[in-house]
């Protein structure tokens, strides 16, 4: 087999694969029982105990609606002259905890002198993400009082009563035992023993000593965990801790929510949701399949003018194209990049954009093939000598995608960032479908000394 067939193969697989990511989601009565389609819009495909689970393209909240929160800070005992950096403080925040919740394409913003806006694509649980959101997440680790018998102190409801645990450090001062000791490292796990999901987390050097002279005075105590001043759990101490322990009793979903937030770290100060609004999509399906259209149009458009521009070239370039669209579609699903109108645009941009390659390259090649060079010859060296300008072309477009992308996110500009960032993926997959594909595609075609082929190169 010709060694060109190889690479040409491998392009094959990747292009079946990408059709198969791209695929639409809608069933059919011809789809195999294996495929199961659940009502969150994901493609589940389940073969005996493997499960590979398949995203839909994931939509901004101009084109799904979402939900719409406005925060007002509690900043009455900030100073005058920190509360700006207490607001953006609660704005940073707020973004790490939605970004790690899995959110795309979030907005927030300031708002006046103490509100943060907050607008979620797609969220359809609100509760969880307000949850979220809105808690302090202040943790701390309290003992129970007890009396002179070693009872529990329990209060007028029959709870026994907690106090704040508390150690001396190194320095001597008395410290409380709270979640500003924990490592931004915090993970969901499962219990080996009682199989039920626990949170693990690590402790900063300045507080090991901390927890292991609240844990050794606690051995066979109960422990109370608190999450803004709400009991969450109050395991058995088991042994001394020191650096690193496990948060149990604890749902799954609560698990999650948790480790977010001792990640994302807790509030500089308390807010509370004085607004919360469903936003329709101010665009929605009709928009999107009109975007649709125009991108086909644009494709169908493309690969006309180069088929009728550059014959034989051009049916290939068509066909690049095609694999270039869908590629680029398939990126778009697996990372997942976020779909806002400004994203689509910058998709149909790039369409245009994909070409650009192919005609320098068969420019070239049409002048070799003029000054007497075989068609094989003339494929390698048109391709060679197109090469600096398509790298510096697209190293240009790059770079201007970078700056925007840049001030897209210093200035919380969420359309402009996806826009930079989504004409930044098309022209680097363009730049393969150009280098690559074209190049293996004219090589298997194309045969050495085929001077019958001229004319389909239009230099006749």
């Amino acid at each position: 087999m010709n060694r060109n067939w190889i690479p040409l193969s491998l392009i094959g697989l990747l292009t079946v694969l990408a059709v198969w990511v791209v695929w639409p989601q809608q069933p059919n009565n011809y789809l195999p029982n294996v495929i199961q389609w659940p009502e969150r819009g994901w493609i589940d495909i389940k073969i005996g105990n493997f499960s590979f689970v398949r995203r839909g393209m994931t939509l901004g909240l101009d084109l799904q609606g979402g939900v719409d929160l406005v925060l007002e800070a509690d900043l009455s005992t900030v100073p005058q002259g920190e509360k700006g950096d207490k607001l953006e403080g609660v704005r940073v925040v707020i973004d790490r905890r939605i970004n790690a919740f899995g959110v795309s394409e979030p907005v927030i913003q300031k708002v006046g002198d103490n509100r943060i806006s907050v607008q979620l694509p797609g969220v359809r649980d609100v509760e969880e993400a307000k949850t979220l959101i809105g808690r302090t997440a202040v943790l701390d680790f309290r003992e129970q009082l007890v009396d002179g018998a070693g009872q529990p102190v329990r209060g007028a409801d029959g709870q026994p009563q907690w106090r704040k645990a508390t150690a001396q450090d190194s320095r001597g001062e008395t410290r409380e035992l709270t979640g500003a000791y924990f490592k931004p490292n915090a993970a969901v796990q499962i219990s080996p023993t009682s199989g039920r999901p626990e949170v693990a987390f690590q402790v900063t050097d300045e507080g090991v000593e901390i927890m292991q002279k609240v844990t050794r005075r606690l051995i066979q105590k109960p422990m109370g965990i608190f999450l803004d001043d709400q009991l969450i759990s109050a395991p058995t101490v088991q042994s001394e801790l020191s650096s690193q322990g496990v948060i149990t009793g604890l749902t799954i979903q609560e698990a999650q929510r948790l480790a977010i937030q001792l990640n994302a770290g807790a509030l500089p100060v308390p807010v509370t949701i004085v607004k919360e609004q469903n936003v329709d999509a101010t665009l929605g399906s009709d928009s999107v399949r009109k975007s649709i259209i125009a991108g086909e149009i644009g494709l169908i458009a493309v690969a006309l003018f180069m088929i009728v521009q550059y014959r034989l070239p051009g049916v290939i370039a068509a066909v690049a194209l095609l694999n270039y669209t869908v590629y680029t579609l398939a990126v778009f699903k697996l990372l997942p990049v976020t779909l806002t109108m400004a994203g689509i645009a910058a998709f149909i941009i790039s369409v245009g954009m994909a070409v650009d390659a192919n005609i320098l390259i068969f420019e070239r090649m049409r002048e070799e093939l003029r000054a007497g060079r075989t068609m094989t010859a003339a494929i390698e060296a048109g391709f060679d000598r197109a090469w600096p300008s398509i790298r510096d072309s697209n190293m240009a477009t790059f770079i201007s995608c970078a700056i925007l992308f840049w001030f897209g996110n210093q200035f919380g500009a969420s359309l402009v960032t996806g826009f930079a960032f989504t004409l930044g993926i098309g022209v680097a997959i363009s730049m393969f479908s150009a280098i690559t594909v074209t190049r293996q595609l004219l090589r298997v075609i194309i045969r050495e000394g085929a001077r019958a082929q001229v004319w389909a190169f239009g230099t006749d």
